[in-house]
């Protein structure tokens, strides 16, 4: 039965579109989160790529795109700016793939978020609030570097043009 869940599981993750929590695969096979986790940590080991975002588990897709991946670096502090950065981004159809910070100690520490709309930004900001923790920006006061996919280059300096505007970029 375990076997059986864990391949529908993976399948559940190759014909989404998007990110799965772990409390929605429990609902579906009628099981604990936890197992679910288990199941996940199962999966990993078979040498499958299950990323955990902060919006759930997903498996990258290797696909043929016009889309173009950039990164940018950032800075602001606080939670208000976060929203507002995210914000920008998604209303021009920009997808945020994650969050980098250079730490002086342990090097690049890459927060993987794959947002794509105003609903994942909201989420995003709520686990944020919920849970108590802080931006990883925080380590470097404020400076950070994001990982974005767009559809054109004009779709990007838009976006660039607009964190500029608001002093996230320079």
């Amino acid at each position: 039965m375990s076997e059986y869940r864990r391949k529908a599981i993976i399948k559940q993750l190759e014909d989404s579109d998007r990110p799965i929590t772990g409390s929605e695969l429990a609902e579906v096979f009628d099981v604990s989160r936890q197992v679910i986790v288990q199941d996940i940590a199962i999966i990993r080991a078979s040498g499958l790529h299950v990323m955990a975002t902060s919006n759930g588990y997903l498996i990258p897709k290797l696909k043929k795109t016009s889309h173009l991946i950039k990164t940018f670096v950032s800075k602001h502090n606080g939670f208000d700016n976060m929203e507002e950065e995210l914000e920008i981004i998604v209303e021009y159809g920009g997808k945020v793939i994650d969050v980098i910070v250079e730490h002086p100690v342990y090097g690049e520490i890459v927060g993987t978020l794959h947002i794509s709309n105003k609903e994942d930004v909201d989420n995003f900001l709520k686990k944020v609030k919920e849970s108590g923790a802080n931006p990883l920006s925080i380590l470097t006061q404020g400076d950070h570097i994001h990982t974005i996919e767009v559809p054109s280059e004009k779709v990007f300096r838009l976006i660039m043009d607009e964190l500029r505007a608001k002093g996230y970029v320079e």
